[in-house]
């Protein structure tokens, strides 16, 4: 028998934009899920929640600005620091193609699988991620407060039974 197996993250941090704004949900929602998922592992940090010291963007928004200014590899976490970068770069590349604000701007799943799979293919200039605005610090605190209240990561395994 088999049992299904599904990751479910929730939370405004995954959404994507036309969907939390107008509840417009489709194929292009799940792929900026999967560039906010993808951005949030090279840098070791989450989305919500995410805190610079020089300006108020959510992580999505501090990666745009440093892959803006060629400056990607300043997002990446500490323990991936002995990595290709071009490889590294890559996946920020694919990442911020996954999060643009408009859904018709970003690359089909299939797409970014051939992407992440095939490091010689070129990559398109991504535009600027949905949800790029800078929030105040009272906005950042509130967020934070209902944050550690209301967020929920479930995980559910498959498990195969031989019979």
């Amino acid at each position: 028998m088999r049992k299904k197996q599904r990751l479910r993250v929730s939370g405004y941090g995954y959404m994507s934009p036309e969907y939390a704004f107008d509840g417009k949900f489709s194929v292009k929602s799940d792929v900026f899920s999967f560039g906010v998922l993808l951005v949030e592992i090279v840098s070791g940090k989450r989305n919500r929640g995410f805190c610079h010291p020089n300006h108020h963007h959510n992580l999505l928004g501090h990666a745009w600005l440093l892959w803006s200014e060629d400056r990607a590899m300043e997002l990446v976490d500490g323990c991936l620091y002995d990595s290709v970068e071009p490889q590294v770069q890559r996946c920020i590349h694919i990442g911020l193609l996954c999060v643009q604000k408009f859904p018709n701007d970003r690359p089909a799943m299939s797409f970014v699988v051939a992407m992440l799979g095939n490091e010689s293919a070129s990559l398109p200039r991504p535009k600027q991620p949905g949800f790029f605005m800078e929030r105040s610090s009272m906005d950042l605190s509130a967020t934070l407060k209902h944050e550690e209240l209301h967020t929920v990561t479930a995980v559910t395994v498959t498990m195969l039974d031989g019979r």
